[in-house]
């Protein structure tokens, strides 16, 4: 789940709890709503604390040669 669809679920989410005055048998859209805000905020949580983890920069290490080496190479 990317970022936009977690800010989508928390935008619907919304607009389901506080800006709707639907009202269907059997289904309360004002829990729907909390459910799906409560997701999007997890969400964006998760995919936060991943990218954070993504950009650790591990500097390169450069092999190094003995001089021993390189002569019994040339020899």
């Amino acid at each position: 789940m990317g970022l936009g669809v977690c800010i989508i679920l928390i935008a619907v989410g919304a607009i389901l709890t506080f800006a709707s005055d639907w009202e269907l048998d059997g289904v309360n859209l004002d829990l729907v709503g909390l459910i799906l805000m409560a997701v999007g905020i997890i969400g964006t949580a998760v995919y936060t604390s991943i990218l954070r983890r993504r950009r650790v920069v591990v500097p390169p290490v450069a092999p190094t040669v003995a001089d021993d080496e390189r002569r019994d190479d040339l020899l």
